[in-house]
């Protein structure tokens, strides 16, 4: 009889911790973290991936002298270059590309509050299970719902800055050159700026993502409590 009575309350406790874990508001095997907190924590994850993008790419050579990020000719204008390079006009090659990368790098600064604001739209539901998902899920959630927005905002800031900076104008001459050649026969388009908007959305949302996976996985980059606590549970 007091064996029947143990088990008994013994799946009565049970019952009622499970009941307690799937209440609103609290999320199981979390190490007490709630929903509240669980949206909170990956909205501050990609705001914290954000500035560092922001912070590395919008000041003079964070696109120029970085390896990975450096803008380059489109490929169609490949051939132009090497064409020119040939012909003895690498000054007029390299200011272009510098001034491309200048156009970038002013840019970037523009990106901020456009990602702000998708990071704040970001639903409760939608960040829970960007939290459990892991990997780098919440960036590509972000860049899914927000990169059409975010182009189309950020193509005429970057054909703003590529005008102020003459970066169309080197480019357009380094084309009208090339397209003027007599053996000329496949003329090039010397339109630039989707390219470069192309290429600076695509850095920054790579720098995102660099920084939501360090923030997963070490623990170090987990800068504030919110982070520590949310990132530090274990989910399921």
């Amino acid at each position: 009889m007091k064996k029947i009575f143990y088990i008994l309350t013994l799946s009565l406790g049970l019952s009622s911790c499970t009941e307690i874990m799937n209440m609103p508001g609290v999320l199981g095997n979390t190490g007490g973290v709630t929903e509240a907190e669980a949206g909170e924590g990956i909205k501050e994850a990609l705001s914290q991936g954000l500035v560092k993008a922001v912070l590395q790419l919008n000041k003079e050579d964070g696109f120029f002298k970085d390896a990975f990020y450096k803008i380059l000719l489109p490929p169609d204008a490949k051939k132009i270059e090497n064409t020119l390079r040939d012909l003895g006009m690498n000054k007029m090659v390299d200011k272009a590309i510098l001034q491309i990368n200048r156009a970038a790098e002013d840019a970037a600064g523009y990106a901020k509050p456009i990602f702000v604001d998708a990071i704040k739209s970001m639903t409760l539901s939608d960040a829970i299970g960007l939290v459990k998902n892991g990997d780098t899920s919440a960036t590509h959630f972000f860049r899914v719902k927000t990169t059409d927005k975010l182009i189309a905002a950020f193509s005429p800031v970057i054909k703003s800055s590529l005008d102020n900076l003459q970066a169309t104008k080197y480019y357009s001459d380094v084309v009208t050159t090339y397209n003027n050649f007599p053996t000329t026969l496949k003329k090039i388009n010397p339109d630039l700026p989707s390219f470069v908007t192309g290429k600076a959305t695509e850095a920054l949302f790579d720098l995102v993502a660099k920084e939501e996976l360090n923030i997963r996985q070490n623990i170090a980059a987990r800068t504030t409590d919110l982070l520590k606590k949310v990132f530090g549970a274990k989910w399921q």
